[in-house]
């Protein structure tokens, strides 16, 4: 899987968020609400869709599919002026990230997020920082598609 080293500046979002763990994924849910809402956002800046998923500090430290984290579906926004009820505001910190293009469908993005944390982290000299990990779902995002493309963006230090 090709990536690259990128240092990120904060980017402003408006999103819904959802608590849940892997083992109660909701997911399809959490982009189902937001995507018959997104009109409501004004000030967006470009098409760009960003899944986010925010972790314990301890997350990784072992594997625990009822561990919760918090996930976030949003887009990138120039102020944050008119918020829909509901919705929050969210900055992205800034910072080094691993940026992984990953191309297939992404019901088996499991096997991408794999890779990243059992071979290519431990073998990089970077560790992971405590900051959001994210996905970009641009244009070629297709969903439940095997020509489906998005970007990984992963925290390190």
């Amino acid at each position: 899987m090709k990536f690259r080293i990128e240092n990120l500046p904060g980017v402003k979002l408006i999103v819904l968020t959802q608590k849940m763990s892997l083992s109660e994924n909701k997911t399809f849910l959490l982009w189902n609400s937001f995507m018959k809402r997104r009109s409501e956002i004004q000030n967006a800046i470009g098409a760009d869709l960003y899944s986010i998923q925010i972790y314990e500090k301890d997350y990784f430290d072992g594997f625990d599919p009822h561990k919760e984290f918090l996930k976030m579906a949003g887009v990138e926004v120039n102020s944050f002026e008119n918020i829909p009820d509901g919705m929050e505001i969210y900055v992205l910190k800034g910072g080094k990230y691993a940026v992984f293009d990953y191309k297939g469908n992404p019901n088996n993005g499991g096997e991408a997020f794999q890779y990243i944390f059992q071979e290519w982290l431990p073998a990089s000299g970077y560790v992971l920082d405590d900051r959001a990990h994210f996905e970009i779902l641009g244009a070629k995002y297709k969903k439940d598609d095997e020509e489906s493309e998005e970007e990984i963006w992963i925290p390190i230090k």
